[in-house]
């Protein structure tokens, strides 16, 4: 598996790149990932090009691909003017709006006091949900009063262990598929006709179509989806969280 690490700092030492690198050293520990870290700042005058003239540079280029080909991303941003950076923004405006569709990513920013924290949740998430990505549950803002305190450490602990399920849930479930398509049709379950009722009447049998399975009378609704029926050849619709849980080691 592929790791790649966005870090839009711009001093050097960059909190913003300590951050980074923390994130990805507690990730890797939960999977056999290979780690590459694509430092904004060696890029600015390129995404300033692209930007102007829509053709990327040879090292933006190859931070656009390795971002693409990514099985996982950890991306992470100084605050600037209660937001993330233009530098960040901006790499990301030249990415390829299908690029990281799918993909799972850990929001992090550092900032110079707590009061910026929101920024990962008005700003950093949106911005990824629109890219279609799968942002992890825990996000992780480091102020300056928050290198050596207490909480900081356990937080990207419990941010880069959500990442690292993500991934490894992903690429066991592509692994599937892929020995899937080549071992043939999955033979189907037999399928029965089902009675749609209305109360205690019942309003008369219907053939059920190919491929579901009868709804059940009174089933509870599970996010606006009918609950289906957990009998033989059925499917049961699971809360994302419990598959999220099933996934951590």
């Amino acid at each position: 598996m592929r790791l790649v690490v966005v870090s839009a700092g711009l001093s050097v030492p960059s909190s913003t790149r300590l951050l980074a690198d923390r994130l990805a050293a507690a990730a890797v520990g939960g999977t056999a990932a290979r780690v590459e870290v694509v430092e904004l700042r060696d890029l600015a005058v390129e995404i300033a090009h692209n930007l102007t003239n829509g053709f990327p540079g040879r090292a933006l280029g190859s931070a656009l691909d390795a971002v693409t080909a990514a099985d996982g991303l950890i991306v992470v941003t100084p605050v600037f003017s209660a937001s993330y950076s233009g530098l960040f923004k901006s790499f990301f405006d030249v990415l390829d709006k299908d690029a990281i569709a799918g993909k799972p990513v850990l929001i992090a920013a550092t900032g110079g006091s707590s009061r910026h924290s929101l920024v990962l949740e008005h700003a950093l998430r949106p911005l990824f949900a629109h890219l279609r990505a799968v942002v992890v549950p825990t996000a992780v803002y480091a102020a300056s009063e928050d290198w050596g305190a207490e909480g900081l450490a356990e937080r990207i602990d419990r941010a880069a262990g959500e990442l690292a399920a993500l991934m490894t849930g992903l690429s066991a479930a592509a692994d599937a598929a892929t020995g899937a398509v080549g071992a043939g049709p999955v033979p189907r379950a037999p399928v029965t006709t089902g009675t749609v009722t209305t109360g205690s009447a019942t309003a008369g049998t219907v053939p059920a179509p190919a491929g579901t399975v009868p709804v059940q009378a009174g089933a509870t609704p599970v996010h606006g989806v009918p609950a289906r029926a957990a009998s033989a050849g059925g499917f049961e619709v699971v809360p994302f969280e419990q598959q999220l849980a099933a996934l951590r080691p």
